[in-house]
């Protein structure tokens, strides 16, 4: 997406440039001639553009492990290079066109960084290979352009209010691609983060909670040894009880420690 917006600028110069030959005066045939040259122009660079969008393996390999790229490649429609509107057909297309370029078998001699390509493709395809995924991302695009928006409407509005012409960058329609594709990535780096701390609450309950099972288990063991120990003890203290109450003498267990008698101190 952001190569497709580099190329867009030079679509959109390149459109003022051939505009700009055509003089004020022309005729109505230089007009319908100049758009035939214009639309040959632009068919030609959008044919470009389609063909360079694939890249080599390792131009690809290098885009899918740039600086950032943990961040930029949480984008599924950044990953494979499309457009939110495109087809599935097209996105099952492209994964595997894309895959293959950056396969590690395909690229011996950058295994490491190859294998890291083709999981963050295959990342972004299993997001989007279905009607639900598809759904989900195209919400987040559609977040993105109603916070550009936002963000637009906020910078005229303090502009005008300084007094100041209400021209901003992102009036540019390059520029607001731009914009919007900085807080797609912005939302779907927020998703994962969330993911993250719910992923982490979960483990530390299950953990708190796997602890407290154990301490409650070795409480009953506790308890149920204590238990047959008093079971296995109960006739010796009715022995002993009964032999109290009858004056007898109560017989000592075996083995019980016997303290030796005090002697006299002599003098």
């Amino acid at each position: 997406m952001a190569e497709s917006a580099s190329a867009e600028a030079n679509i959109n110069e390149s459109i003022q440039n051939v505009q700009s030959v055509a003089p004020e005066s022309e005729t109505s045939s230089s007009k319908e001639e100049t758009s035939d040259t214009f639309n040959d122009f632009y068919n030609e660079v959008k044919a470009i553009e389609k063909r360079d969008s694939v890249l080599t393996p390792k131009q690809q390999i290098d885009r899918l492990n740039r600086p950032g790229s943990t961040y930029f490649n949480l984008n599924p429609f950044d990953v494979l290079q499309i457009d939110p509107d495109t087809p599935l057909a097209d996105v099952k297309k492209r994964y595997r066109q894309m895959s293959i370029l950056v396969h590690p078998d395909k690229n011996p001699d950058d295994v490491e960084r190859a294998q890291k390509s083709f999981d963050s493709l295959n990342k972004a395809y299993k997001t989007l290979e279905n009607e639900e995924g598809m759904k989900r991302c195209k919400e987040i695009v559609e977040e993105a352009e109603s916070r550009t928006d936002e963000m637009m409407k906020q910078k005229k509005k303090q502009l005008k209010k300084g007094g100041k012409p209400t021209d901003i960058p992102e009036d540019d329609r390059v520029q607001y691609k731009h914009a919007v594709y900085v807080q797609t990535c912005k939302l779907f780096a927020d998703l994962e983060r969330m993911r993250r701390e719910k992923e982490a609450r979960e483990m530390h309950e299950k953990k708190r909670k796997a602890e407290e099972d154990a301490e409650e288990e070795d409480k009953r063991k506790m308890q149920k040894e204590w238990e047959k120990n008093f079971e296995a003890s109960r006739t010796g203290r009715v022995d002993s009880w009964r032999s109290f109450k009858s004056g007898g003498k109560v017989k000592k267990p075996k083995g019980f420690f016997r303290p030796p008698k005090p002697k006299a101190e002599q003098r």
